[in-house]
C-alpha cells in the first residue's frame, strides 16, 4: 500500500533521514550521469526506496514542436504510448500538471472526470520539470489497486525529484544545443579552402580535411595529439618558428607570418600561417591556426615577374628593330651598288670587292638578330662575363 505513512494527522515519508539520503543520491546522480537513460534508472531505482513506483513515467515536452514524449516509461498495464503530437490540443493528466505549472495529485473520484490516455488508475501524482519557469515535462506515478497508494507527502518528494530531473534534461538540451553548433562550425571549417587546425601547446588536437591535403597525409588521425613539428623540415626551423610565434604574440596579439614547411613525401612548400591564441596570458595553449599553401601564389608571382620582364625585353626590341631597320637598309642598298660598280672596273678592285661582301654579310647578320628580336616568345638568360648575365635572343624565340 506504499512505502509512507501518516503520523499525527499529516502524511510524512517514514524515514526523514531515508528521504534525504534518496534525494541526495538522485541530486549526485544528476551531476554525474551524463546518460540520460542511465539517469532515470537511477532516479527510479532509488525513487523505490521511499516510494511505491512500480507505474512510473517521466515525459519531456518540447512546445516549439507541441509535440509529447516518453523517454523512460515502466507500466504494468500499458505501453510506452509513444509521442504524442499536437499535445497542446490533447486532454490528459500530464498536459493539466504542465499548464498549471505545479505538482497535482488526482484521487478515484477525480479521476472519474478526466480523460485518460491509457489504463484508467485509481490515483495519479504528477509533477512539472520546471527550470528558470520553463516547463520542460512531467515526472508521474500511479497506481492501478489501491486509490491509498499515495498521499500528499508523496506529491512533495515528487516535485523534489522533479527539479533534479529538469535540471539535467536543461543541461542536456544545452549540451545538445553546443553539439549541434560546433557539429555546424566543423561543416562550415571542412568546406575552407584555407587548412584550419586546433593547436594545444604546438599539439595538433583537431585539423580540417585542407590540412589532410595540404601537407599529403591520409587522414585526420594522422595528426591527432601530433606535435607540429612534423610539418617542419628540422629542428632548428621548428625552434626558429616558435621563436617567431612567441615575439608575435608578445607584440601583437596574433601571428601572421610566412615560413617553409614539409610534406610527408619531404618536399618543401612556401605556407602562410595566421595564429590566434584565446588565452592573452598563454596563447601557445590554445590556438587556432589558418595554413595556406603559398606554391601556386609564389607561382603566380614569379610568372607575372617574367613576364613584365619578357615585355620589357619586347619593347626594347621592337624599339632596337625599328631604329635599325632603316639605316641597315641604306647600308645593304649601297653596299650592293658599289658591287655592281666594281664588277664593270678591273681586276685590280677583286680586294675591295672582298671587303664589300664581307660588309654585305655582317649587315645580312645585323637582319638575322633583329629579325630575332622580333621574334621573341620568353624571358631567357645566359652567363656573360664574370657573374654578369644577359638576355639570349637565340632561346627567347622558341617554344616555352
Amino acid at each position: 500500500m506504499g512505502k509512507s505513512k501518516k503520523i499525527n494527522g499529516s502524511f510524512n515519508i517514514k524515514d526523514a533521514d531515508k528521504r534525504l539520503q534518496v534525494l541526495f543520491e538522485i541530486s549526485n546522480a544528476v551531476n554525474s550521469t551524463t546518460n540520460l537513460d542511465e539517469l532515470y534508472k537511477v532516479i527510479h531505482k532509488s525513487l523505490d526506496k521511499i516510494l511505491k513506483v512500480d507505474n512510473l513515467y517521466i515525459a519531456k515536452y518540447d512546445k516549439k514542436k507541441d509535440i509529447m514524449t516518453f523517454p523512460y516509461c515502466i507500466d504494468n498495464k500499458d505501453k510506452n504510448p509513444g509521442p504524442v503530437l499536437n499535445f497542446s490540443k490533447t486532454s490528459c493528466l500530464t498536459r493539466k500538471v504542465i499548464e498549471a505549472k505545479k505538482p497535482i495529485i488526482f484521487y478515484k473520484k477525480d479521476l472519474e472526470e478526466e480523460e485518460i490516455l491509457g489504463t484508467p488508475p485509481q490515483i495519479w501524482l504528477g509533477a512539472p520539470l520546471i527550470v528558470k519557469n520553463k516547463v520542460m515535462g512531467v515526472i508521474a506515478i500511479q497506481d492501478y489497486i489501491s486509490e491509498n497508494a499515495y498521499h500528499q507527502g508523496d506529491l512533495d518528494i515528487l516535485n523534489s525529484v522533479s527539479q533534479h530531473i529538469a535540471i539535467a534534461l536543461e543541461r542536456k538540451e544545452n549540451d545538445d544545443t553546443l553539439r549541434e553548433q560546433g557539429e555546424i562550425l566543423e561543416k562550415i571549417l571542412e568546406l575552407s579552402p584555407v587548412g584550419i587546425a586546433r593547436i594545444e601547446n604546438r599539439v595538433f588536437k583537431w585539423v580540417n580535411n585542407e590540412i589532410v591535403k595540404i601537407y599529403g597525409y591520409e587522414s585526420k588521425k594522422d595528426f591527432e595529439n601530433k606535435s607540429v613539428e612534423m610539418i617542419y623540415a628540422s629542428k632548428e626551423d621548428y625552434d626558429r618558428a616558435g621563436e617567431i610565434i612567441s615575439r608575435e604574440f608578445k607584440e601583437k596579439g596574433k601571428v601572421d607570418f610566412e615560413y617553409n614547411h614539409i610534406r610527408k613525401d619531404k618536399s618543401i612548400f612556401p605556407a602562410h600561417i595566421i595564429l590566434n591564441g584565446a588565452d592573452s596570458n598563454d596563447p601557445l595553449a590554445w590556438t587556432i591556426a589558418s595554413i595556406t599553401d603559398l606554391t601556386e601564389q609564389k607561382a603566380a608571382e614569379q610568372e607575372k615577374i617574367e613576364n613584365e620582364k619578357l615585355q620589357g625585353v619586347l619593347e626594347m626590341a621592337g624599339a632596337v628593330c625599328h631604329e635599325l631597320s632603316q639605316p641597315l637598309q641604306t647600308i645593304l642598298g649601297y653596299s650592293e651598288l658599289l658591287v655592281m660598280d666594281i664588277n664593270d672596273e678591273n681586276d685590280d678592285m677583286i680586294s675591295f670587292d672582298k671587303s664589300l661582301d664581307t660588309i654585305i654579310d655582317q649587315a645580312n647578320r645585323i637582319g638575322k638578330i633583329t629579325k630575332k628580336l622580333s621574334g621573341i616568345t620568353k624571358y631567357s638568360t645566359i652567363d656573360y662575363a664574370g657573374s654578369t648575365k644577359i638576355f639570349d635572343i637565340w632561346e627567347s624565340d622558341k617554344d616555352s
